[in-house]
């Protein structure tokens, strides 16, 4: 068992690494841009029980230093005079121990039987049980289920039915077990208790078989760290660790390893533009053999988002943004992919997604429903795999009991998107990755809005396939302050003398291990040393699969107790409790850890070159703008909210169109649109690009005001000479191409085919469009009232041409599958020409823009047929 990192340490000069600088080789075909800063910190463990710092002013990259004993036992010093964590420690790894050494069903029962928790409890109650498990009808296995329950020290789960007397040995406060047995009077006061039958009503039934749906997987989950007695071990190792690290700590003189960290070199793509292009196009061909993962299971408390009909809690892919949900934004991110590979090389691909949901807020039927719902958006049942991430027990953070509702009903949350690999090779994800012929993919999350915007994402997986990488992180500048780990280099020489290099993220809340003081003034600040981890990841499959298949705790990678956020549940009564705690997770990202290289010696220059990791760097807000929590009244950061991410796209559109010699509105701070909307409205589907040089292609000259509204809901579009003032509309039915029906039955969209197309040229659009003044707007939904609105309605494979025209107040234009309509000016008003599609014209349309690679540039043609 690692000892706890957070220990008292001392900082020494005399301890300090040599200063080294990293630089960067131009001649390799992997180019890394040095991310090196003014100074040198390094941090180590030692037994004093003092602690100062020293700060080097060198001008190399900074360091942390940790010396740490891998292999020495750690006494845990009791931390309150009610519960021994050192000796409810020992006795849980005794017993994982023997479990583990245990070969057969019947092996384990017997070994679970001899426990002494075990024996008091079911020694004491063992004819009201018997009578109960009878009634029941329980296997043995469930029947071992409950034993371990008991056997971690969790009997309080089971209710006040089994009455238990501890013995002196016993962690249970006196003040608990009062507690206890003022319950089990009341117990007895009941008149059921009164009867000879022992029996559950039909919840208490219910409530037992959903906990034993819990247990049994969370005992099959974490087999590779020992089940549920695992589980709780690991707990309460790691809550010893991150809540009691000030008290005295024995260490043994073994030998030590030597970790630093680092600052890491990294691939900025705002600065070296070309070969950022380049790496976009190695991504876009490339795109047959990726697959998507989208790690779905999250409950997002912290949105705190309802149902309105039914007042039901909602998992975070159901958020309504910009008008859809965000697993729908995750998807046309993909399509507009795969419709700009379409356009470059003629040729149809759909890209396998596995998402993993969890039972959580009834995630996993959600999703399935929506997927439903919208016919699998024209993809297929068969390109889609859905698997459920377990529920694992919330714990208390004073000594890691398990938090109960009720009786049979711990509270229980997804354990973390690190068990995404395990997960995914125990549900066969892997293999059929495999089957679709996918060697590498590209994972993010739900809540990031921003992630797939211009090339960050595509180079990344560019240059995952391109130089055979294990994983790649995306990554940008790091806010002080944001829930957000940061992405390091690790050195550490090994037991056997050789030196060992990867990249890797160390999780915000793992700071104080480290050392680490997340603030602007603080000596050690990193938010201006290491970038951000976004959990944006490219990842080879093969190797990803090999971690998440190891029978040891490399499956479940960086595992963390988090205790700084509470736990608001109600119980039985209906009365809302709010206690300190959490649960066991891992961080997807910390897979890193499996892909370290090693040295025979130490490297001092342009290591990154040569490890199976890498990171890309680019402006923050193409990287990351997470929608993760509600924006509470009257509170003026906008930070990690749906309404700072939207503020976040306009600028991302600002930035695209401003380059189009177009005159548009300037974003100020957050803090300026605290009180008021954002300055206007721009949403483009991500087909009319999605790199912006694309884009930029359809869009030339003209203006758009302060207060405007633009929606643009089509691929094939032109834009010339445009004044917009107030609100223009373009909604197509076929964005990227026409949806057919296949021998299955199933929805098919067809890229290129019957695509509806959209020009306006020489157009003043002038309106009252938004009401800006409107309590009920809801911009970040894209939910606002209109006085006034250009709309565009195109049907099928119709076509809309506006030219020299100006277009003032109120319009609808609708146009029906077939049909081409032309607006244009005449003396008397508006002439509107409404004529059919030549036959021959019906799949290519009367034009069309044809995508030709120049070097490492697309460049496109209108085609006018």
């Amino acid at each position: 068992m690692a000892p706890a990192i957070g220990a008292p340490a001392i900082l020494h000069q005399n301890n300090l690494l040599a200063a080294f600088k990293f630089k960067p080789s131009s001649s390799h075909p992997l180019f890394f841009t040095n991310y090196s800063f003014p100074r040198s910190v390094s941090y180590s463990s030692s037994s004093s029980s003092s602690s100062s710092l020293f700060l080097n002013q060198t001008t190399s990259r900074p360091c942390i230093r940790i010396t740490r004993v891998t292999t020495a036992p750690v006494e845990y010093a009791p931390p309150a005079p009610d519960f021994n964590f050192y000796q409810e420690i020992a006795r849980l790894k005794a017993l994982k121990s023997q479990l583990s050494d245990a070969s057969s069903l019947q092996g384990r029962i017997q070994i679970i039987d001899s426990d002494s928790r075990v024996r008091s409890f079911f020694n004491a109650t063992r004819n009201k049980f018997a009578r109960v498990l009878d009634n029941l009808n329980l296997d043995e296995y469930q029947v071992y289920l409950l034993k371990c329950v008991v056997a971690a020290g969790q009997e309080h789960v089971l209710g006040g039915y089994f009455e238990c007397e501890f013995d002196s040995k016993s962690t249970r406060s006196s003040l608990k077990s009062a507690f206890y047995v003022l319950a089990e009077m009341i117990e007895k006061w009941d008149k059921n208790a009164e009867s000879e039958t022992l029996s559950f009503g039909k919840e208490e039934i219910k409530a037992l078989r959903s906990l034993l749906k819990i247990l049994g997987e969370v005992e099959k989950f974490y087999d590779c760290i020992g089940g549920i007695i695992g589980y709780q071990l690991m707990v309460l190792e790691l809550l010893a660790q991150s809540t009691h690290q000030g008290q005295a700590v024995n260490w043994s003189q073994h030998r030590h390893n030597i970790i630093e960290i680092h600052p890491p070199n990294v691939l900025d793509l705002s600065q070296d533009t070309e070969y950022a292009s380049q790496a976009a196009l190695w991504g876009i061909e490339g795109l047959p053999d990726l697959g998507e993962i989208y790690p779905l299971g999250g409950s997002a408390d912290r949105l705190g988002l309802v149902d309105l009909e039914t007042g039901e809690c909602l998992p975070a892919a159901m958020l309504p943004y910009c008008g859809r949900t965000l697993l729908e934004g995750l998807i046309r991110d993909l399509q507009g992919r795969e419709f700009l590979f379409f356009k470059l090389y003629g040729k149809q691909c759909i890209t396998p997604v596995a998402i993993m949901t969890s039972s959580a807020k009834n995630n996993h039927e959600r999703i399935i429903s929506l997927l439903e719902k919208l016919r699998w958006f024209g993809r297929g049942r068969s390109s889609f795999q859905l698997f459920e991430q377990p529920l694992v027990p919330a714990v208390s953070a004073e000594d890691g009991e398990w938090i109960a509702r009720r009786q049979f009903v711990p509270v229980c949350k997804p354990g973390g998107h690190g068990v995404i690999w395990k997960l995914a090779y125990d549900k066969g994800v892997f293999q059929w990755f495999r089957n679709h012929g996918r060697k590498g993919a590209t994972v993010r999350q739900v809540s990031n809005v921003v992630a797939a915007t211009d090339l960050t994402l595509l180079a990344l997986a560019g240059i995952g396939l391109r130089h055979k990488k294990k994983l790649g992180f995306a990554s940008c500048k790091r806010n002080s302050g944001a829930t957000e780990g940061i992405n390091v280099l690790m050195e550490k020489n090994t037991d056997d003398g050789k030196w060992s290099y990867g990249l890797s993220c160390i999780e915000y809340t793992e700071f104080e291990k480290f050392g680490i003081v997340d603030g602007p003034l603080s000596l050690n600040s990193l938010q201006a040393d290491f970038p951000a981890n976004t959990n944006i990841l490219y990842v080879d499959l093969p190797s990803a699969e090999h971690v998440g298949s190891s029978t040891g705790e490399n499956s479940l990678p960086g595992m963390v107790l988090n205790i700084k956020k509470s736990i608001a549940y109600e119980d039985q009564f209906g009365m809302t409790h709010c206690v300190s705690g959490g649960r066991l997770e891992c961080t997807m990202q910390n897979i890193a850890d499996s892909f370290s290289n090693t040295f025979p010696s130490r490297r001092y220059e342009g290591i990154e070159d040569g490890l199976d990791t890498y990171i890309v760097y680019n402006e923050r807000r193409k990287v990351t703008s997470s929608a993760k929590k509600k924006r509470r009244h009257g509170n003026k950061s906008l930070h990690q909210t749906p309404d700072g991410s939207l503020l976040d796209v306009m600028r991302n559109a600002y930035d695209l169109l401003s380059h189009c010699n177009i005159s548009i509105p300037e974003i100020q701070s957050n803090e300026h649109y605290a009180d008021s909307g954002p300055p206007f409205l721009i949403l483009l589907h991500p087909a009319l690009g999605p790199l912006w040089e694309v884009t930029r292609q359809k869009f030339h000259g003209g203006s758009i005001s302060k207060g405007s509204e633009l929606q643009i809901e089509a691929a094939e579009f032109l834009w010339k000479n445009v004044q917009l003032d107030g609100s223009l509309i373009i909604l197509a039915e076929n964005v990227m191409g026409a949806t057919t029906t296949d021998e299955n039955g199933e929805d098919v969209l067809q890229y290129g085919k019957r695509c509806a197309r959209c020009k306006f040229e020489n157009v003043n659009v002038t309106n009252e469009g938004i009401n800006w003044t409107s309590r009920d707007n809801i911009y970040w939904k894209h939910d606002v009232h209109r006085i006034e609105a250009v709309k565009v309605i195109l049907h099928g494979n119709a076509e809309f041409e506006a030219v020299d025209i100006t277009l003032q107040g109120n319009h609808v234009f609708e146009v029906p599958d077939g049909y081409k309509m032309k607006v244009t000016s005449q003396n008397s008003g508006l002439s509107i020409q409404l004529n059919p599609i030549e036959e021959k014209l019906m799949d290519s349309g009367s034009w069309f823009w044809s995508y030709k690679l120049k070097g490492t540039h697309i460049q496109l043609e209108l085609v006018e047929l």
